[in-house]
């Protein structure tokens, strides 16, 4: 079998399921203690992705934000945060945006045989453009980060990254934090689409962890036999 990456996913959702609002405005479902847990497994990692549309809906950086955490990643001879990486199928990204703007760490752009050309020619002053062949495939995509040394990837959204993560059965872990409140409208961005997932009412997930932080509540569920106790 390939080798890939520990994968683990990670969101926040409100309780009715969206990771944002109708609007443009970035609509927060986390809490600042959540957010240090989440530093925390970024910097335990080797890269972030996060698809085209969270580059540009949501404009993120995508950084290590602890001091101390971005230390020990030196003392390790690391970078001081974990590559970036993402997905797009037709190269409409800002090379100015946060994504490739900040950071000292490497920023991975896959997209289809297609659209090298056109991703090449407006990101690769800042970014590696990598061929993902006719159609990027989230299974290649992770053999191929696993050649370039990446041994533990965080997946961060959006919807449809994760659904593909998901449907592919390529995630090791899951990490879901609700917000305790609801968005209440159709058109907002959901956590998944639709697709045929391995886990359903014939095959349950492992919920292999639940914590309270704060005014949220973080689930856990072990995706794969390779799941980690330890995050």
């Amino acid at each position: 079998m390939p080798e890939r990456p520990y994968t683990i996913l990670s969101c926040s959702i409100s309780l009715d399921g969206y990771l944002g609002g109708a609007t443009e405005e970035r609509l927060v479902l986390s809490n600042d203690a959540d957010l240090c847990r989440v530093d925390r497994v970024r910097a335990e990692c080797d890269a972030i992705l996060v698809g085209a549309g969270t580059v540009r809906d949501d404009n993120p950086r995508l950084l290590v934000r602890d001091a101390g955490l971005r230390e020990r990643r030196r003392q390790r001879g690391l970078t001081e945060s974990p590559a970036k990486v993402t997905v797009t199928r037709h190269a409409q990204l800002d090379a100015d945006s946060n994504f490739f703007a900040t950071g000292d760490s490497e920023k991975l752009v896959y997209c289809p045989s297609g659209s090298v050309g056109a991703a090449r020619s407006r990101l690769s002053r800042v970014a590696t453009v990598v061929d993902g062949g006719a159609d990027v495939q989230v299974g290649r995509l992770t053999e191929d980060l696993w050649d370039r040394g990446v041994r533990r990837l965080m997946v961060e959204g959006g919807g449809r990254v994760h659904t593909q993560f998901l449907t592919g059965a390529v995630a090791d872990e899951l990490h879901l934090v609700v917000a305790p409140f609801f968005v209440g409208t159709s058109t907002a961005r959901r956590f998944v689409g639709d697709g045929a997932f391995p886990w359903h009412a014939g095959h349950r997930a492992t919920l292999a962890e639940t914590r309270q932080i704060g005014d949220v509540v973080l689930l856990r569920y072990a995706l794969s036999s390779r799941y980690q106790e330890s995050a």
